[in-house]
């Protein structure tokens, strides 16, 4: 990730710290390192973000894990997921560009898509319902057909 993009999150969650009146703590600066360290399209879950951190030489809790979270979704700089049976899992949202996702049935993984069909569905709806959208979500459950979901369908 871009460290420009870094400094960026760190400077928006130090602002929103101070408005909040909450501590400005290494650790909670040290997952926005870690969680803007992945890639643009991956999602975590606290377990392996904290065995991530913890392998890393970080020494935090997964309590504190939790709460910056929290934090950093309220501020805007991740988006949380819950998707069907699974934990929550994470994404940063600092360069977010709005998708859908695909999670697969057999395998769990998870494939982010855009179809500007939707957000025509998405006005269509705003106006049929006399409402100004502004935001939605979308996930579509299905069997995946690649070849590393059929080998885990087999085992």
């Amino acid at each position: 990730m871009d460290k420009h993009i870094i400094d960026k999150a760190k400077r928006i969650f130090e602002d929103y710290l101070s408005r909040q009146g909450s501590r400005k703590t290494p650790e909670r600066f040290s997952v926005i390192d870690e969680l803007y360290a992945l890639p643009q399209d991956e999602h975590i879950d606290v377990e392996n973000l904290f065995l991530k951190m913890r392998n890393k030489g970080y020494t935090i809790s997964r309590a504190t894990i939790y709460n910056t979270l929290d934090l950093l979704v309220e501020c805007g700089l991740a988006v949380k997921h819950q998707f069907k049976d699974k934990v929550a899992l994470y994404e940063q949202a600092l360069t977010y560009k709005h998708h859908d996702h695909h999670v697969c049935n057999q395998c769990r993984k998870i494939r982010e898509f855009s179809d500007a069909r939707i957000n025509d569905i998405k006005e269509a709806m705003g106006k049929s319902l006399d409402s100004k959208i502004t935001s939605h979500s979308l996930v579509l459950y299905g069997d995946c057909v690649i070849e590393d979901c059929e080998n885990l369908k087999l085992g």
